[in-house]
């Protein structure tokens, strides 16, 4: 595991200072990398409970520990993500893909234990930013989360594939 501290500019630092990413290497358990906030609890916790967020990528690359960056701090600036919610990221997660909004869901790729993180004086919950596209989020507001996790079970995505079809 590597902990990259995130420096994306003044605004960002006064939203969330001591924001960091935990990358995490492919292991016996997943084929993919992990990438981790840390700094969010900290800056918006309330009676020492607050989140943190998760996302899995194929490969390590610099744009996933600045798309959790751009998570964290669209979180604690005022839109306070949230499970079922969902964030556009302002283009393709990679490029070529289609997927160009992360959705806030549980962290299932990575099994219930991750999702409470025990803490000195509270907890983290880590929620899992996923990747979907634009007409997945329509999707989703038309018809609900649940219907929508359904689409993803019922096609068997891989969430880790960034040229992935829409499941709408």
């Amino acid at each position: 595991m590597e902990v990259v501290a995130c420096d994306l500019g003044q605004r960002q630092r006064e939203t969330v200072p001591d924001l960091k990413v935990l990358v995490v290497d492919p292991g016996p358990r997943s084929d993919s990398w992990a990438y981790v906030t840390a700094g969010c609890w900290a800056a918006m916790e309330k009676d020492g409970h607050g989140l943190e967020f998760v996302m899995t990528a194929p490969v390590r690359d610099q744009r996933f520990i600045d798309l959790m960056a751009m998570t964290a701090h669209y979180h604690c600036a005022g839109h306070q993500l949230d499970l079922e919610h969902s964030m556009p990221i302002g283009g393709p997660w990679v490029p070529g893909s289609a997927c160009d909004h992360l959705l806030i869901s549980l962290p299932y790729l990575h099994g219930p234990d991750l999702e409470r993180c025990p803490l000195p004086g509270g907890h983290a919950r880590i929620l899992w930013t996923l990747p979907v596209t634009a007409a997945e989020i329509e999707f989703r507001r038309r018809e609900g989360h649940e219907a929508l996790e359904r689409l993803f079970d019922n096609a068997e995505i891989i969430p880790t594939d960034p040229f992935r079809a829409s499941v709408v």
